[in-house]
């Protein structure tokens, strides 16, 4: 088949398309996606080492405020971009299209960096990129959803998401090392060759909708391997009248129309479901807690063990190395035990280790303690997504973008405003990092206790409370019954012979 041939096949809207299993199979999605939140987080963060070189060669001073003022550029196009692109995206149904334009908008706002002569164009093309990154945070995440089988959404969500601890990790080293060989153009076209890569593989996406019209659903339990199969049948936590439903609202899905709703509908309902509201809380808490920190550890860690700033570029890694293990280990537990069991223990299991991060010891400490509480603090995330794709599932007319959507907006403000709160509290408290870090343990008390209430379709609490009524109605029962075992006892006992 000659390139001209094949370019047809592919183009035409009757043919059956090529490879389409494949092309719409959830560990593609989930790769491509990945790909992408690996991608949007390095260009992201390439640029940030450079940003202040590339300010003064403008001729700009006080840069410091200025980068500051470039990263929160970032965050107000990822906030306001947030609601449209979630309404669309469910109002057309259609997920390929947002996820194409997004990654053209990121190119070009890397060519508009790269080219911008005042430092107002820069902060335009960096609110391009946060509008660029909405997509494949809402319609990315989304569409993983839609083209995977509900048992496993958990995991599948922590291997995609573990793209962002990916691109935070490589992003500002490779940034810092073409920037020396190549100047600043470098990391952007390094960014650029990146988001190009991806485009071709989201171009070859198939959504589900498009796979019915050919007998397939991706989505289907039958696509499960047989030990993911066995392992779910076999779980004593997943109730029988759940997994039904689960299989039933699969193959329904594709069947029955979504009812289209405007966006104050879309708001009430989300606010009604109290699920929905912790979900959000404990995001934006967990968003505040992570990004308090980082304008301050550069600062403490010079201050207290004298770090150059390569040194405390390598200590970031301990930030977000262990990330990279805790979304996909704790997606898996999430399908397999449950996200109220993940949200609540990995939170608790955070607070001493942020404790400990505020003692001026060794550094050895430090490192240790900073990783294993990103660790802990990092397995509470792909839960509380998972958790908002079961609140989508069971709200008419809310779908997978409308919930992502809204956890894009949340995170967004958390992550805006936990590096302004930070550095103010450093700058004006005495011992400024312990003041931080006693303020991110109570945080953390607080999430704790709403994942221990809300979280869960059957919560924690009201475990508990099963749990106790068991054993208070087994203790009556059996003080009830010891009356007549005495008094029949009695009875039965044969006569003394002498």
């Amino acid at each position: 088949m000659t390139a001209t041939s094949l370019l047809r096949t592919l183009l035409r809207k009757d043919a059956r398309p090529v490879a389409l299993r494949l092309r719409s199979h959830y560990w593609f999605a989930t790769f491509v996606i990945g790909l992408g939140i690996t991608i949007d987080m390095l260009v992201y963060s390439i640029v940030i080492p450079v940003f202040p070189y590339r300010l003064e060669s403008l001729g700009y001073s006080g840069v410091s405020g200025l980068v500051g003022w470039l990263l929160t550029s970032f965050s107000i196009g990822l906030v306001v971009s947030t609601i449209p692109i979630a309404m669309l995206s469910e109002k057309y149904e259609t997920r390929a299209w947002p996820l194409n334009i997004g990654m053209l908008l990121l190119i070009g706002s890397q060519i508009m960096l790269m080219f911008a002569p005042v430092y107002a164009v820069m902060c335009i093309a960096r609110v391009l990129q946060g509008i660029a990154s909405s997509t494949v945070w809402i319609v990315g995440l989304a569409l993983v959803c839609d083209l995977t089988p509900k048992r496993i959404v958990g995991r599948q969500l922590g291997f995609a998401l573990a793209g962002f601890s990916l691109g935070l990790l490589i992003g500002p080293t490779i940034g810092g090392v073409l920037y020396e060989r190549f100047g600043y153009n470098g990391p952007l076209l390094f960014g650029i060759i990146g988001s190009s890569i991806d485009l071709v593989f989201r171009l070859f996406i198939i959504e589900r909708k498009e796979a019915l019209k050919w007998g397939i659903d991706p989505a289907s339990e039958k696509n499960l391997p047989p030990a993911d199969t066995e392992e779910k049948a076999a779980d004593p936590s997943a109730p029988a009248d759940t997994l039904v439903h689960a299989a039933v609202q699969s193959t329904d899905t594709s069947a029955t129309p979504k009812q289209e709703l405007p966006f104050l509908k879309v708001v009430l309902k989300m606010v009604k479901s109290i699920r929905a509201l912790a979900a959000f809380f404990l995001t934006l808490q967990q968003a505040f807690v992570f990004t308090s920190m980082e304008p301050a550890i550069p600062l403490h860690t010079t201050a207290v063990w004298g770090l150059n700033p390569t040194q405390v570029g390598i200590l970031f890694l301990a930030l977000s190395l262990p990330t990279l293990v805790a979304n996909p280990l704790s997606g898996y537990l999430c399908d397999t035990r449950g996200s109220e069991w993940v949200v609540a223990f990995g939170l608790t299991l955070a607070i001493p280790w942020q404790v400990v991060l505020s003692v001026e010891g060794p550094l050895a400490l430090f490192i240790v303690s900073l990783a294993v509480s990103s660790f802990f603090v990092a397995s509470s995330m792909t839960p509380l997504m998972s958790e908002l794709a079961t609140v989508s599932r069971s709200i008419e007319g809310v779908g997978y973008a409308h919930v992502y959507g809204a956890f894009n907006f949340v995170y967004g403000i958390g992550s805006a405003l936990g590096p302004i709160i930070g550095g103010q509290i450093y700058d004006h408290v005495e011992r400024g990092f312990l003041a931080i870090m006693l303020f991110c343990v109570g945080i953390t008390v607080t999430a704790v206790v709403q994942a221990f209430f809300f979280i869960g379709e059957r919560t924690l609490a009201r475990r508990l409370k099963d749990r106790l009524k068991v054993r208070r109605d087994a203790t009556s029962s059996s003080l009830d019954t010891t009356p007549e075992t005495r008094g029949d006892s009695e009875h039965t006992q044969p006569p003394l012979t002498i």
